[in-house]
């Protein structure tokens, strides 16, 4: 079978079971079953197939027609136009997060800047931020040394791992000294929520990564507490939020002491991050 024809069939199964972007999954599994980009597809329809590359591109098409998510699949997405290897046990990086890198990099000055980071998963804020600066030094935490596993492979392959220095311990435990910014994508899914959550992301994607508690905002709320023992003078926190939790965060964020907050939405139009710099 060739390129073309193998799409054609791929996304109409995909299509039957549900699949919300059945071409794109589709592009994206055979491209890496060929050691290609979907570019290329598009310029080769007609390019004959292996016997072998077939029945392996199948094997990846019956793990998604099961649920899992594309990236589990073939391993890697992109971030920050960078390539991550992902995991089950990291979340899968999203474009919404780049908001948050977007932010924290306006917050930059000339001088070398430190930076802490609570929960990195794949590490794909800390990469993300190490590949925009020379002048910086980032400190990155997360409970999961599986998870600080696959971020320091990800530094270490996007040539920023001498910029990083990854940690394991739960928030700031592992922390040491202060730091002109701490940023964080925390969990932020109520536990109402998570059964609301796309099968995909519920029975796959780490729920420590995603769920905190009754309100969605419980880690939040720690982090501001905690932040301010390891802010510099005039610091700056920026957390990636839920929707519908602006006025929980502006509250906690005002009772910790904190001034100048922003939020800063995504393309669809929901507050997604928020900043806030610590009182001197």
């Amino acid at each position: 079978m060739n390129c073309s024809q193998l799409l054609e069939e791929t996304e109409s199964g995909f299509c039957t079971e549900g699949v919300s972007t059945p071409g794109l999954d589709a592009q994206v599994l055979l491209a890496h079953c060929i050691g290609r980009d979907r570019q290329f597809l598009y310029a080769y329809p007609e390019k004959e197939l292996s016997s072998a590359e077939v029945k392996r591109f199948r094997s990846l098409v019956a793990r998604r027609m099961q649920g899992e998510p594309v990236a589990y699949v073939t391993g890697e997405k992109e971030f920050w136009s960078l390539a991550f290897e992902v995991t089950p046990d990291v979340l899968i990086p999203r474009p919404d997060t780049e908001i948050l890198v977007e932010e924290v990099l306006k917050l930059f000055g000339r001088e070398e800047v430190r930076i802490l980071e609570i929960g990195t998963g794949s590490g794909a804020i800390s990469v993300a931020l190490a590949s925009q600066r020379e002048q910086v030094s980032i400190t990155a935490t997360d409970c999961s040394l599986e998870a600080l596993a696959v971020a320091g492979r990800n530094a270490l392959n996007n040539n920023v791992s001498e910029k990083i220095s990854f940690l394991c311990g739960d928030l700031f435990h592992p922390a040491v000294g202060t730091f002109d910014i701490i940023v964080s994508n925390p969990p932020y899914i109520s536990e109402k929520e998570f059964n609301l959550l796309a099968p995909e992301v519920r029975e796959y994607e780490p729920r420590r990564a995603l769920v905190v508690g009754p309100d969605g905002t419980e880690f939040h709320r720690r982090l501001a507490q905690g932040a301010r023992q390891f802010l510099a003078e005039a610091g700056w926190l920026a957390m990636e939020l839920g929707a519908g939790q602006r006025n929980a965060l502006e509250k906690i964020l005002h009772e910790n002491d904190y001034c100048d907050i922003t939020f800063r939405r995504d393309y669809a139009g929901i507050d997604r991050v928020v900043l806030a710099r610590k009182k001197g």
